[in-house]
Parts: structure tokens; sequence; C-alpha cells
């Protein structure tokens, strides 16, 4: 007996440190596309800030991997007879990071807070007589029409309604929050936060996922690792050192000239989780001279050309497509109506416009940024077409996340404002005129650059509430042409990107936003 209890002892001691080995905790280190400093999700559309809001907060609705309306947070849904009273019943178990529950009075506060900074948000609560809570589970949009944006707008990928508690969700939507607390499947380490160095993300052990499989930004969010780091390291080389050395476990974004680097790799697979890629934004700012004449505007138009931006960054054809339709090639309102002309350096068109607009020579502010490949050399390309065309251009430049600050001072550009600014978006946000804020001409409740036109206003909103697919293209056509008459903005090729991650790194989610539930790590 005694022999067998020593065996029986020995085979304990040899099986602990198994155990142990096997109890430590499963840390992701991933190297995004940029650093965060922001951290506001309905104060900033920056991607950086979104995709944080996705790791800490959940959402009403959101899109599958096929782009399809799916309830997240809600359980089910009821519309009235006339098409006025949508009527919402929240999951079960659905608990914010503090401990307290999630209430409806949490979701109504969050929605106002939303719809008073989002485009379609905006375009909603036109049409909302009264949001209001019925009980602690249910709430109520009571509409003043009809319309067939309820689910869109609480569904898009970029500037989705976060909810949060209703005391924080009350600050000004003018002003930041302050707390960080939401019900999502990761909960934001804030004492951890460095600016300039990593933000941490651990668990929600409390955290109660849909019963569905993930996909996109729908279905179950399961944290199968125990905390996430975001590092900062700007240099694309020493971020794929350290990947290939096992340091770090994923590059978002790699820059495109090392992907052929990457691929030779046996321990790194390049996986395209955004199928629908991104679109190059060239912004107007409005409020100021020389943009806001349409003619100087237009002048842009015809002086800018996208392959030279799209093969000064991206480099191989394989990762990009020159498009002329704002509304994204593939997509379904792909037409180039108005732009046919437009993006083929045609210089001479452009100095006559500029002189039509009256063009004084004054320079124009150039924002550029430095630490976002994808985005530090376009700048200097807009720069070079525009002198081309008889601008004078003053480059300034400035690392992303203090761009994103200064974006959206409305100072005159010799007071810290700034004339034109180049960014990107996701493919995703870009298919239909409502999601795509850029197109958004509602004055100062438009994104940055603030353009301001009634009738863009108004065929937007005619999208809204059409449902015949073939009068929604018409629609699209004479919202382009229109567009063209008085540019909101330039729109510079669509390209892709790949994920570099560690193979023992598994279940990554095809999905317009990167996300980093599912993911395993062995």
């Amino acid at each position: 007996m005694a022999n067998r209890i020593l065996g029986l002892l020995a085979a304990l001691a040899l099986a602990a440190p198994v155990a142990a080995e096997a109890q430590q905790p499963t840390t992701l280190r991933v190297v995004a596309h940029s650093d965060l400093k922001i951290l506001d999700p309905i104060w900033t559309t920056a991607f950086i800030v979104r995709n944080h809001g996705y790791m800490i907060y959940d959402t009403l609705f959101a899109l599958d991997g096929n782009l399809q309306i799916k309830p997240q947070m809600v359980d089910k849904w009821t519309v009235s007879d006339d098409k006025l009273t949508w009527t919402f019943t929240l999951r079960d178990g659905l608990e914010f990071h503090d401990g307290k529950p999630v209430t409806t009075d949490d979701v109504v506060a969050s929605l106002k807070r939303w719809a008073v900074r989002d485009g379609l948000g905006q375009i909603l609560w036109e049409k909302v007589n009264e949001a209001k809570a019925v009980d602690a589970k249910t709430f109520q949009l009571v509409l003043k029409a009809p319309t067939g944006v309820v689910l869109q707008a609480l569904a898009k990928p970029s500037g989705n309604p976060f909810i949060m508690p209703a005391r924080i969700a009350a600050t000004s939507p003018t002003d930041q929050i302050k707390e960080f607390v939401g019900s999502g499947p990761f909960i934001f380490k804030a004492d951890e936060w460095k600016p300039g160095d990593k933000t941490v993300y651990v668990k929600n052990p409390k955290y109660k996922p849909r019963p569905e499989p993930a996909s996109g930004l729908a279905g179950g969010k399961i944290a199968k690792v125990d905390r996430v780091e975001w590092l900062a390291i700007p240099d694309q080389q020493t971020a794929v050192n350290a990947l290939q050395a096992g340091e770090i476990d994923i590059i978002e974004t790699p820059q495109h000239d090392l992907y052929p680097l990457l691929k030779k790799d046996r321990n790194v697979s390049m996986v395209t989780t955004n199928r629908w890629g991104n679109q190059y934004i060239y912004r107007f700012n409005q409020l100021h001279k020389p943009f806001d004449n349409a003619k100087v505007r237009q002048a842009m138009l015809y002086a800018l050309n996208q392959k030279d931006f799209l093969n000064g960054v991206i480099g191989d054809p394989e990762y990009y497509t020159v498009c002329k339709a704002m509304f994204m090639c593939g997509g379904p309102y792909e037409t180039t109506a108005g732009f046919a002309d437009k993006y083929e350096s045609d210089f001479a068109k452009a100095k006559q416009l500029l002189a039509e607009g009256g063009y004084d020579n004054t320079p124009v502010v150039l924002l550029h940024s430095t630490d976002l490949y994808v985005l530090t050399n376009m700048a200097p390309i807009a720069k070079s077409l525009m002198e081309k065309a008889g601008m004078k251009v003053d480059m300034q430049s400035m690392d992303w996340q203090t761009l994103v600050s200064r974006r959206a001072k409305k100072d005159p550009p010799d007071k810290g404002g700034w004339n034109v600014l180049i960014t990107s978006t996701s493919g995703a946000d870009s298919l239909d005129p409502l999601t795509y804020s850029f197109i958004s001409a509602s004055c100062d409740k438009a994104w940055f650059g603030w353009p301001c036109d009634e009738e863009i206003t108004r065929l937007r909103t005619a999208f809204a509430n059409e449902t015949d697919e073939a009068k929604r293209k018409e629609i699209v056509e004479k919202l382009q042409l229109r567009a063209a008459e008085v540019p909101t903005h330039a729109f510079l090729g669509q390209y892709n990107n790949a994920m570099a991650i560690r193979k023992n790194v598994t279940g990554s989610v095809v999905s317009p936003v990167p996300v980093f539930w599912n993911i395993e790590k062995k």
C-alpha cells in the first residue's frame, strides 16, 4: 500500500507542472495598423478607435461574413403593421464590465449620442419620433414615417452605435468620454494603456456569447485567448523581424513590398480577412478658401490620377484596382457616372478650372501622415500632382493620431486648421450612399471637411426611402453626377491588405473589421 501511495504522489508531482503550464494565460501580441491615442469610438471615425470599440463594446446588430444583418445584443424584434413602431428585446445575461446589467436605458442613451455624430444615424433619427425604454429589456423606436434603414443603421460595420452605460453615454457628443466600460468580449486595461507603446485587453469572463458560430462581426464572440496586446511598432521591417522571431503573433497591415518576404516564411500565413478591400479618400475642407469653391474642387478631380497613388503605395496590381466608381467597383451600385473623364491628370483642364474658380496662389495646407505606411506616400504624390496643376502646397507632416485630432479643427489653415487630408475607408462601408460617410453633405453634421449641399442631402434621403432597386440605381447615378459638380472628395482607387499571422495562431474571422475573438494560439 505504501508503495502504491508513493507511486501516486510521484505521478501527481510529475503531472503538476504540466497542469500549471496548461493554465498559464495566453497572450496574443498584435501590431495594429496604428497606435491608439483616442478611446471614444463615437467621437471619431478613425479605424483604430473603431477596432478598439469592437474589443470592449457590443452592438445591437452586426453584419455577418456575407454582409447580412444579424441580431447581436438583440434577441428578437417586431415591426408594427404600419411600419412605424419597431420593438426590440435584449438577450438575457448582458452585463457591463463593472458588473451592472445592460438595460434599455443604456441602449437609448447610447443611440441618441451616436445619432448626433454618425451620418446614417442622422438620416435615421430624422425619421424617429421617439426612442424609449418600455422596460429593462424592451425598447422601441417610434418613427414619423416608414424607412428601410433602421437595421442597416444599427448593423453597419463602421460607425456602429456601440452600447455603453447611460451615465457615460450622457456625455455630450462633442466631448470625449472619460470612462471605457462596455459589455463586449474583452475588457480594456486602462491602467496598462501606454500610447506609443501598447494597449492591453483581457478576456471578459462574464461575457455571454451568442450560440451561433462567429461570422464577420456577428455570431458568437468567444474570447479564446486570455490577453490581447496591441504593440506600437511603427517600423515595418522591425515588426516583420519580430513576427518571424515569434516575438509577436500578428501584423494587421504589413507593408505590401514586404509580402514576398513574408510569403517565404514557413511559419507565417498571409490571410485576407477583409475581402471587401479599401478605398483611398482625398478630402477637401470646404469651410475655407480655396476649396469653398466648387470649380477649385473640380480642378483636383482632373489633376489627380489613381494609378500614381496606387503604384506609389501598394505597388503590386494584384492588390489594387483603378476604379472610377464612387461606390466601389464590384459593388451593387457600381457606376462611373460623372467621373469617366476624371482622374487622368489633365493639368490643362485643372488649370482652367482653377482660374475659373479664382484661385489666387495662396498655399493650401495638405496634412501628411508619416507613420501609417498605407498613407505615408499619399500626400507627397498629391503635392506633386497639385503643383503640376498650378497650386501652391504647404505639406505639413505629423503622425496619424495627431492628424486625427487636427482634422476635427475648423480653424483657418494658417491657424492650425487644414485644407486637404488623405485617408482610406473600408470597402464594406462604401457600397451605398447611406453607409458611405464621405458623400454626406449635411454641413456641420457631415464628416470632417463639412460639405454642405441640399441636393446631395435630398438624394441620399430619397435613396433611404426608396425600396425599388432599379430606382435606387437611378438615384445613385444622379447622386454621382451631383458629386462631380460639387465634389465632397476625390476617391483614389481600391486596394486590399493581407494580415501576416504566425501559423500557430488560428481562427481568424473573415470580417471588414479586424477582430480578435475566435482566435486561438497554440
